[in-house]
């Protein structure tokens, strides 16, 4: 919940090849206290069944950026072994994931809420500020 003077962070991921919610994509973290700061790694969590991250750590006092680093590499790497199992025909051999990694940089103000989307597919994503 973000005070007067410090900002909060949500997200949730939309797989949007399949039009469902993407599950157990871990999400880390991580703030700075103005542009030439170090970044602070604060801590994760998981995405769950609806692909919301709900416990996200709370932003220190001061904090002007703000960093989501999403693993999408083994969820992708799950869903290509669970299709692979429903149609062992279709397998791609040696396919990897295009992108392992998203990470979302941006800029926060204090007593302001900032939900960031993630929405996913395997070779492109796009993020936005929702409400």
């Amino acid at each position: 919940m973000s005070t007067s003077t410090t900002a909060s962070v949500s997200t949730h991921i939309l797989d949007t090849s399949i039009g469902r919610p993407a599950e157990a994509v871990a999400v880390q973290l991580s703030a700075r206290l103005g542009r030439d700061a170090d970044w602070q790694a604060l801590g994760g969590s998981a995405t769950d069944a609806d692909g919301r991250c709900k416990d996200l750590p709370a932003l220190p006092e001061g904090t002007t950026h703000v960093r989501l680093d999403f693993a999408v590499e083994p969820y992708f790497e799950k869903k290509q072994a669970d299709a692979q199992q429903d149609a062992p025909a279709n397998r791609d051999s040696g396919a990897a994931v295009f992108f392992p990694e998203v990470a979302i940089t941006f800029a926060v103000v204090p007593g302001e809420h900032y939900h960031v989307p993630l929405l996913l597919n395997p070779f492109g994503y796009s993020v936005y500020r929702g409400s």
